[in-house]
């Protein structure tokens, strides 16, 4: 089991502790979010496995992950666009979005995910069919415009990790949706 770096809200390192504490204890630690854009500028997200530790079954962003022990949260970001979708990036094709906190308990794994996160969307416009799916970790990829994130029935929502709908979340796609 992998060791993460426990955070302060400012990003500075407390100290260290594994994976799976992190998430019993809800500890802060580093994340990275990684967005793309379809050519029709659609946002893609990843469905996420079915036994993930934290939000299993539902859609999350592009790409993600934890911050690695030595690395920076572009080294991150990087890694996990080419881990979970199969591209490879620069830093200069990385638009850096937002820094974000957050708290949310998973009921059904029973972990709370504690990230100080950084987002990124990735300049360049990609196509679904052009992604690849990391074996045993995704299902998959979707698409949604905007508008249609911003005005989703119960039931389409509950296809989602909770706060990418949240007031923080929809605020976020909008971001988006002026730079794209």
């Amino acid at each position: 089991m992998e060791k993460l770096n426990i955070l302060d809200e400012q990003g500075n390192i407390l100290g260290q502790e594994y994976r799976d504490v992190i998430h019993q204890k809800g500890l802060l630690h580093g994340e990275v979010h990684v967005w793309c854009v379809t050519p029709e500028n659609e946002l893609i997200f990843q469905h996420r496995a079915k036994d993930k530790d934290t939000y299993p079954d539902l859609l999350d962003a592009t790409a993600g992950g934890h911050v690695d022990l030595g690395e920076t949260y572009e080294e991150s970001a990087i890694k996990e666009l080419k881990e979970e979708t199969g591209l490879d990036a620069e830093p200069s094709e990385l638009i850096f979005l937002r820094t974000e906190i957050r708290n949310s308990f998973d009921e059904v794994t029973g972990m709370t995910n504690h990230p100080r996160r950084n987002i990124y969307l990735l300049k360049r416009k990609v196509a679904i069919e052009d992604l690849t799916v990391e074996a045993g970790k995704a299902l998959g990829f979707v698409s949604y415009p905007v508008t249609t994130l911003l005005n989703l029935d119960e039931q389409e929502a509950s296809k989602f990790i909770p706060t990418l709908l949240d007031e923080d979340g929809l605020s976020l796609f909008k971001d988006i949706e002026k730079k794209i």
